[in-house]
């Protein structure tokens, strides 16, 4: 007979065992395992039925036809343009987040330009409809399309979508909805797990998109086992504090479209709004005349986005100096510290070093190495940097600067921003013609020729 019983499940592989292990034996992750209610199966022998024989369902790849209205308006471009263009028709979109992040929030707000000419269901598991009501009316959402449905049971919001079949449906949150012939409790691994594979059936073979939300556990990934990511389509993330007003919109994982793209939102008493301009955002109440500042520019898939970098040294009163990161990975800050230190000479063990990106902005492309450098220097020397130039490169352990992808995107923005002076690398340099931008452009082979433009 079918018997529960309680196993350890692993949150990132999903791998069970019968006692806790403090490592996975099948991805090795530590501290993973979760104990759960799992339901075990009779143990007969081999199935009676034989598998049906699908020979008959093979298409051949030309014989697939796609429809021309494969992607559905979102009406909000960012929103656009992190989806590759739009939602999918019968994509399961799995949008996660901090509380208060506003991951509900953009999901009414697009339900209303939804509604213009699409039927949206509306489910929540954590909301009356009353207070979905009152958020909708505070928002200005008043769409005669969207219906809402308040439901902690799985397999009936799956079946009442089978039966209204509306053009788009959206889960809020996958955590707090069930199955009942499974008896662990909503959130767990299990349910998380079964009831995504689910919305994911229904969402395929209704060919409707389905959003779902996912709450963060405390180290910010989404809650639940790690398989749940790779069931669903597409993994965006909401990223950005709750205290400040902006907000950054990233894909994680797209099987429609790219990953390096992001959407830039700002919270205000109305909702999410879009900024079309991140550049402009990120450097507005830059301080002048300042020393320890330098503007990088970094690409987000295809946009390149000019974001201010400020580095502070100071006189240490402790016995080993402390170094502080924002927005940069610190490691590589440490790097660029021992270059500093062993090719150029300046000595940085007797000073503690803050470094912040402001805005709430993360450089993690290696073309960020060179304005934290220089602002590094300025700071140090007390020299300011001109307020019009802008530095990008990679920097080598030997003191040089290294060539960077997508050079005349990131001078094209530089100089749409009013930048007057750009410095780059010299082989970069070699591949653009520097007489068609109206920006002075510097080439720079070593961090000396590049800190020799600062006065």
């Amino acid at each position: 007979m079918a018997k529960s019983k309680y196993v350890y499940i692993c949150n990132q592989c999903g791998y069970e065992s019968s006692k806790w292990n403090g490592k996975c034996p099948s991805c090795n992750a530590w501290n993973s395992f979760e104990e759960d209610i799992s339901q075990t199966t009779t143990s007969s022998g081999k199935s009676s039925q034989s598998a049906p024989d699908l020979s008959e369902q093979i298409l051949e790849l030309e014989q697939i036809g796609i429809e021309s209205d494969v992607r559905y308006d979102t009406g909000i471009g960012e929103l656009n343009r992190v989806l590759g263009g739009g939602l999918v028709k019968g994509s399961l979109v799995l949008l996660g987040g901090e509380p208060g992040i506003g991951k509900s929030t953009i999901l009414l707000q697009i339900c209303q330009f939804l509604g213009k000419e699409h039927s949206v269901l509306y489910i929540s598991g954590e909301e009356s409809a009353r207070q979905i009501k009152l958020r909708a009316k505070r928002l200005g959402v008043d769409t005669e399309n969207l219906y809402i449905l308040t439901s902690t049971d799985a397999e009936a919001i799956a079946e009442t979508i089978s039966s209204c079949t509306p053009d788009i449906a959206i889960v809020d949150s996958i955590q707090t909805v069930s199955i009942s012939r499974i008896s662990s409790s909503p959130g767990s691994i299990t349910q998380v797990r079964e009831c995504t594979n689910l919305f994911m059936h229904t969402a395929k073979n209704l060919e409707i998109p389905v959003i779902i939300v996912g709450h963060v556990n405390k180290d910010g990934a989404i809650a639940g086992p790690k398989v749940m990511e790779h069931i669903v389509d597409a993994v965006l993330y909401f990223e950005g504090e709750r205290h400040q007003s902006y907000r950054l919109l990233r894909a994680v994982k797209n099987r429609f479209g790219s990953t390096n793209e992001i959407g830039v939102f700002e919270m205000l008493d109305k909702g999410l709004q879009e900024v079309a301009n991140p550049s402009q955002m990120l450097l507005d109440g830059r301080p002048l005349n300042v020393s320890g500042t330098c503007v990088a520019c970094v690409m987000e898939g295809t946009r390149p986005i000019l974001a201010e970098v400020q580095a502070l040294a100071s006189k240490t009163s402790y016995s080993a100096p402390r170094r502080m990161v924002t927005g940069f990975d610190f490691n590589r800050l440490n790097i660029i510290i021992a270059v500093l230190e062993k090719r150029l000479g300046i000595y940085m063990g007797s000073l503690d070093v803050y470094l912040n990106i402001v805005g709430g902005f993360r450089l993690d492309e290696p073309a960020g190495d060179l304005p934290v450098a220089m602002a590094l220097y300025s700071g140090i020397m007390d020299k300011q940097i001109d307020e019009g130039l802008i530095a990008f490169g990679e920097i080598g352990l030997g003191g040089e600067i290294r060539s960077v992808s997508h050079i005349e995107q990131r001078i094209k923005e530089a100089e749409r921003m009013g930048f007057t002076t750009c410095i780059i690398p010299k082989q970069s340099a070699n591949s653009i013609n520097p007489t068609k931008y109206n920006i002075n452009i510097i080439p720079a082979s070593t961090l000396k020729q590049a800190f020799s433009v600062i006065k």
